[in-house]
């Protein structure tokens, strides 16, 4: 007698997707401490893509280009000298970038993010933690995914060194910057 072994192999799809973040659903914001309390900013001007792997997020990617000059802070000379050799040089250096080099999954939809941020003309690694928000279709028929992410950084690391003394001691500004994204994207058409 003959015993037939049948073997069943599981084909899992891949379905990595690349989605350009939608601006008008986005946002890039920051916040600094200012003397006694922190002062919050944005940029308006970014673009940037996810690629996404719904199966393998690991070997996802986000690549995000920031105009610099767009800081606003709600204070026109505050963001004037923002934009001044003093702190971002936006003549000298337009534009903020991040690349992420790593992602790995932390949980169901949490994620640490590394990646290379750049501001100022200097690159250093920085940890992001991200929050997948999910995927749905808006009212027109358009997938869109959702993610927030954040980190904080030390400004002096990237050059941004000005600063001023005060009376009491301490300096004006603080040394620690929080950086939080929270992006919408849809499919990227060619």
């Amino acid at each position: 007698m003959t015993t037939a072994t049948t073997t069943s192999t599981a084909t899992t799809t891949n379905k990595t997707t690349t989605y350009r973040i939608d601006k008008a659903h986005s946002e890039v914001v920051f916040q600094v401490r200012h003397l006694l309390t922190k002062v919050r900013g944005r940029f308006s001007a970014f673009e940037g893509e996810i690629v996404y792997d719904e199966q393998n997020p690991e070997r996802s990617s986000v690549n995000v280009t920031i105009k610099a000059a767009s800081v606003d802070t709600n204070e026109p000379d505050r963001d004037t000298h923002l934009r001044s050799a003093d702190f971002f040089d936006v003549e000298k250096f337009p534009t903020l970038t991040l690349k992420s080099t790593r992602i790995t999954r932390k949980g169901n939809d949490g994620f640490d993010a590394t990646g290379d941020l750049t501001i100022h003309g200097v690159t250093r690694p920085v940890a992001l933690s991200a929050t997948y928000l999910g995927k749905a279709k808006d009212p027109w028929g358009n997938e869109r995914i959702a993610f927030e992410a954040e980190t904080t950084i030390n400004r002096k690391d990237f050059g941004l060194l000005w600063n001023a003394a005060l009376e009491t001691g301490g300096f004006l500004v603080g040394d620690q910057v929080k950086i939080s994204l929270s992006v919408q994207a849809l499919p990227k058409t060619s």
